[in-house]
C-alpha cells in the first residue's frame, strides 16, 4: 500500500511514465538497417515486402486498441495507464494515437498536452520486425525519424516492443473489428 509520503514520487513517476509511453509508441530514432538486411521503401513500393516480409506485415493490417502498456527495464516492466490505438494499412502505412490520462504530465519529445499522434511508412526488416519512417506527427521533432519495432501477433493480440531493448517497453493491443 502506498502512503502519502510517496505521492511526490508518484507525480514525478507519472511524468516519467508519460515520456516512456511516448517512447513506446513513437520510439527513439534508430539508424536504418545495415545494407542487405532489409528491403528499403524504394525497393518495396508502399511498404510491401519481398516474400519474406509480406505475410508478417499483412498480419498487422487493421486497427488495434491498446490493452496494456508496460515500461521499465528488461524483465522489470510496470503497467502504465495509457489508452491508444495503432492502425496498419495494406498500403504500408502505420498511424498511432495515444493519450496519457494524467493531464498534468509534462510534454515529452513525442507528446504535446499528454497526447501523441504520428503517421508513417512501414518497411519490413524480417519476419518479426519493422521500421516506420515518420511522415507527420503532432510533435514536430518526430517527423523524419526512423523507428524500429519488433512485433508478435498471436490470434487477435499484437505485442510491440522496441528493437533496442534499452528502450524498455512492451505495448499490447487487441484487434478491432
Amino acid at each position: 500500500m502506498r502512503t502519502a509520503d510517496t505521492a511526490p514520487h508518484l507525480r514525478t513517476a507519472a511524468g516519467t511514465l508519460a515520456l516512456a509511453a511516448a517512447l513506446v509508441l513513437a520510439g527513439c530514432s534508430t539508424p536504418p538497417p545495415a545494407p542487405g538486411t532489409a528491403p528499403s521503401a524504394e525497393a518495396t513500393p508502399s511498404g510491401s515486402a519481398s516474400a519474406t516480409g509480406t505475410a508478417p506485415l499483412s498480419a498487422l493490417t487493421g486497427a488495434w486498441e491498446m490493452t496494456r502498456l508496460e515500461v521499465g527495464t528488461a524483465g522489470d516492466l510496470d503497467p502504465v495507464p495509457y489508452s491508444g490505438q495503432v492502425v496498419f494499412t495494406d498500403a504500408g502505412t502505420m498511424s498511432v494515437q495515444a493519450r496519457n490520462p494524467d493531464a498534468a504530465a509534462p510534454d515529452g519529445p513525442y507528446t504535446v498536452g499528454g497526447y501523441e499522434a504520428f503517421h508513417g511508412t512501414v518497411a519490413p526488416v524480417d519476419d518479426d520486425s519493422l521500421t516506420v519512417e515518420v511522415d507527420s506527427a503532432l510533435a514536430p521533432t518526430l517527423v523524419g525519424q526512423t523507428l524500429a519495432r519488433d512485433f508478435a501477433v498471436t490470434g487477435d493480440t499484437l505485442v510491440l516492443t522496441p528493437t533496442d531493448p534499452s528502450e524498455g517497453f512492451r505495448a499490447t493491443y487487441q484487434r478491432q473489428g
